[in-house]
């Protein structure tokens, strides 16, 4: 198996747990605080150990992926956490391959295979499947915008990355991007919840969890794997992720699968296989 697409498929196996713990161990209606404390602090480290400082000319280039890939994605998500059941979060983050087909299309008339196309169709209807059936989703407004502008903010920024290529190394790429888009929800922070209450120790374990599991090494092996896969493909590996979920709430909650769950994990994985078939013509 390529070694990329591993690194690109373990990320959202790990992110399928932020819903988990964002609703367990952290405190509550806290978005901004949890976004800050996930990307901001580990950021910092990153460029510390690096001490690369980027070319004047990529400065921009960096902002505008810094905010579109850890600002506007990291905020929405915890507010959609916190306010709708994590399979339906899921769920609408999960149509960001479609989200990278169309700007593809729209921004630079990137054409992507009808096959891959049913691929990416086949693994929403498994994501469907597996999160609709245990019970009825409930449905808030913000919630549901919330985690609309989270894949759409997450699919254009996969998508500049991989058009800009910047020459950056790829430690101070990833640590740069999550110091630049924790500043920019730093002051948002102190405005609108002030700065976070004394912590339990459940809920530094949370933040620690978050932080370096859940973000540092993920995002360092998802932008490694981006700098040599397609983004639709490596976006398609993020339905991994409410399976993912799905399999941890059978773990450590308990909770029973149903025939329809089998069936929609089943339809997740052969969408990714699909998505990436190729038929050779003698």
């Amino acid at each position: 198996m390529n070694r990329l697409w591993i690194m690109a498929a373990l990320p959202p196996l790990v992110w399928g747990s932020t819903y988990l713990v964002t609703t367990g161990w952290l405190p509550p209606d806290r978005p901004l605080t949890a976004a800050v404390l996930r990307i901001l602090p580990v950021g910092l480290v990153m460029v510390l150990l690096t001490r690369y400082v980027p070319a004047r000319r990529d400065w921009l280039r960096l902002l505008v992926v810094s905010a579109l890939c850890m600002s506007l994605l990291h905020w929405p998500l915890f507010v959609s956490a916190y306010r709708l059941p994590g399979g339906l979060a899921a769920l609408l983050i999960c149509t960001q391959p479609l989200l990278v087909v169309g700007f593809g299309w729209l921004l630079f008339r990137q054409r992507t295979a009808l096959q891959t196309l049913s691929g990416v169709v086949l693994g929403l209807v498994g994501v469907a499947l597996v999160l609709v059936s245990p019970s009825r989703l409930v449905w808030d407004g913000i919630g549901v915008l919330a985690a609309t502008v989270a894949a759409l903010s997450m699919a254009l920024g996969t998508l500049l990355v991989k058009r800009w290529q910047m020459p950056i190394p790829l430690l101070a790429f990833t640590g740069w991007q999550l110091l630049l888009g924790g500043l920019l929800l730093f002051p948002l922070m102190l405005w609108y919840e002030g700065l976070p209450p004394p912590l339990s120790s459940s809920e530094l374990s949370g933040y620690l969890y978050l932080a370096v599991l859940g973000t540092a090494l993920p995002y360092l092996l998802w932008f490694r794997a981006l700098r040599g896969l397609d983004p639709v493909f490596i976006s398609i590996l993020l339905l991994l992720s409410p399976v993912s979920a799905l399999a941890l709430g059978y773990w450590f909650l308990g909770q029973s699968l149903t025939g329809w769950q089998w069936l929609g994990a089943g339809c997740v994985f052969a969408g990714i296989v699909l998505s990436q078939w190729r038929f050779r013509a003698r």
